[in-house]
Parts: C-alpha cells; structure tokens; sequence
C-alpha cells in the first residue's frame, strides 16, 4: 500500500518526492506577499516527522545554512519519515538584518500565539499551525544574539531515558546544556505538548561560523540516523562525547568601560580567574571581570564597548569538568575543511 501523500499549507507532497513551498505570512507596507519559505522531503516509507527550523530569530544566519547544507545531502535519499525544513522562520527580522520582528518583539517568547493578537502573536500561531503542529521531533537552529557568540552546545530539557535526552547525545555538540523551559519558547510549547525538541546554540549572529555550520550540519544527521530516518554505513559510527552542564551563570562588567579579554571561547576556568579587564579610554579606572565558579567558556561578548552590569562570559558548570575540557579539545580536533567552501 502507496504511503499517504504529506499536506502543508495546503500544498500536497506525494511520498518519495520533494517540495519547495511558501506559506503565505503577511504582507510588507507596497503590500508584496511576505512568505515563510519551507522545503518538504517525504520518504516513500514511514517515520518520524523531523521539523528542522532556523531564523527565529532573524539575525542569526548560521541556521540558515545549516539547512541549506542538510537539503543538498545525499544522505537524505532513501528517506524514512519526512524532513521538514524551514531555514527562514522570521522572515520579517531576516530581511531587516534584526532579532526582532518589527513591533520589537522575540518571536521566540510568543508561542502558541494568537490569530488575532500582536504581530508576534500571529507568526507564531501561523508557523505553529501550518508547521509546527505536524511535527513529530524538532530541531531548532540558533546562535548568539548580535555581538555575542556561542560554542556549539545542545540546549534541553533532559529526562533520563526520555527521546529529548537521546537526541541530545546523538547530536554530537561538545557541551549539553540541561535548561529550563522559557515560556513563550518554542521549546517550551512543544515540549509540553510531548514532542522532543532540542535547541542548537553556536557561532555568532549575522555571521557564518564554519565551525558552528559544519557541526551543525553532522548533528542534524546524527539526530536522524538515530531517529531510524536514514540508513547506511554512517549509522554504525557514534556521536562524539558530550558533556552535561549542570547549570551556567554570566560573569558582568564591573564598571563602564572597553573590554580587553583573557580567555577564548572553550577555555576551562577556576573560581576567581581574571576573564577579562574593563578599563576606561585612558586607563585611569580599571575594573577585573573574575570567574564567579569553575567551568568552562560557553559563550562571550564579542564588542569590546560594555556597560556596568553587562554580561560578558557565560560559563557553564559541570560536575566532571575534566571530561568536559577533553570533549571541547576533541571537537575542535574533529572540525574538517567545509566540503562546500564557497558556500
């Protein structure tokens, strides 16, 4: 019996075939049609449904070409279950080089939505209804806000035994962050509605970090050979370890001031080091930003410009800090030259 054809946004995807489609979202102030661009992959044999998004947050364009790597793939043919892939979600932020939607808000802090609520509210039920309903595991593509970058790290809300867990550790990152849910998150609707979803943190805004797409690009992969969706060879190779954090805390700026760093993302640090220092142009008042517990560098401001209270170094802790500091070195060691260096 012929598997049923996938249905989004009224377009219909016959099984074994592969679609582009734009999900109407809005309209610009000429009144051109504004559109959330998706492309479905629908295997001839059943499976799970993977929703791989990017540009929640519009600005942050790694994502975008984590997914535009993952659909060129040749690994994606025999595919079992359905990819469903939407690299721009936040299409109005995406054009205007902004996190924000234009009335300021975080479409990330505004799901489920409502249809006829804020401009935020209304995104977020569209995306929720015509796509993200029908997904049966999520990934969800992110990296630093502007001038801030992250080492690359999983981000969820782990259960032991739970599918969330087992994806996190399929994935590869160096660094799984066991974080809270945020209301209004995607992560935290569809967790709550029993759908494992798992947050990838890495590189920086407005930049592509090769060492945050590559990654990215593999875990994707990882996640869906654990998930029974692709077949072959690749299957029988294990994820690189990772390391669970058991929580993280910003270091701040203690004064006004121009940064100058003394550590690198990645770098282990003991309670009290000296991660950077604060000074003012002519150096007459100088503040020390000290690490306020052992761990590791998860992510840092790249703007030396900072204001009193600032947060500059994020630093996750773990309760096996050595095996974390050996599982960031063997990351960096793993990192290949891009296969598409001309992107």
């Amino acid at each position: 019996m012929a598997r049923a054809p996938f249905d989004l946004a009224g377009v219909r995807v016959a099984a074994g075939s592969r679609t582009q489609i734009e999900v109407p979202a809005a309209r610009l102030y000429t009144h051109a049609p504004l559109s959330i661009p998706v492309e479905v992959v629908h295997g001839r044999q059943a499976g799970p449904t993977l929703l791989v998004c990017g540009g929640i947050h519009g600005d942050e364009i790694n994502g975008v070409e984590i997914v535009r790597r993952l659909l060129r793939s040749k690994q994606l043919q025999g595919l079992r279950g359905t990819l469903v892939a939407a690299p721009i979600v936040n299409v109005f932020g995406f054009v205007q080089h902004s996190r924000y939607l234009p009335d300021r808000r975080d479409l990330n802090r505004c799901f489920p939505g409502s249809e006829t609520g804020s401009l935020g509210g209304r995104m977020a039920a569209l995306f929720r209804e015509a796509i993200v309903d029908q997904a049966t595991h999520i990934i969800d593509l992110h990296t630093g806000a502007i001038h801030r970058t992250n080492l690359p790290q999983i981000r969820a809300q782990l259960v032991a035994g739970s599918e969330t867990e087992r994806m996190a550790n399929a994935f590869g990152a160096p660094v799984i962050l066991n974080a809270e849910l945020r209301e209004g998150s995607l992560r935290h609707y569809a967790q709550n509605r029993g759908i494992p979803v798992l947050t990838y943190e890495a590189g920086e805004a407005l930049r592509f970090d090769e060492w945050a797409i590559t990654p990215g690009v593999r875990g994707v992969l990882r996640v869906m050979r654990r998930l029974g969706m692709l077949t072959g060879e690749h299957r029988r190779r294990a994820p690189p370890a990772a390391e669970i954090a058991n929580g993280s805390s910003w270091a701040r700026a203690p004064i006004d001031g121009i940064l100058r760093p003394r550590v690198r993302l990645g770098a282990r640090v003991a309670k009290g080091d000296v991660l950077g220092r604060v000074a003012d142009p002519f150096g007459n008042a100088e503040g020390e930003v000290r690490a306020m517990a052992d761990g590791i560098v998860i992510g840092m401001s790249r703007l030396p410009l900072a204001n009193e209270g600032e947060a500059l170094f994020h630093i996750a802790r773990f309760d096996a800090i050595e095996e974390a500091e050996s599982a960031i070195e063997d990351f960096h060691s793993s990192l290949e030259p891009p296969p598409d260096p001309l992107y």
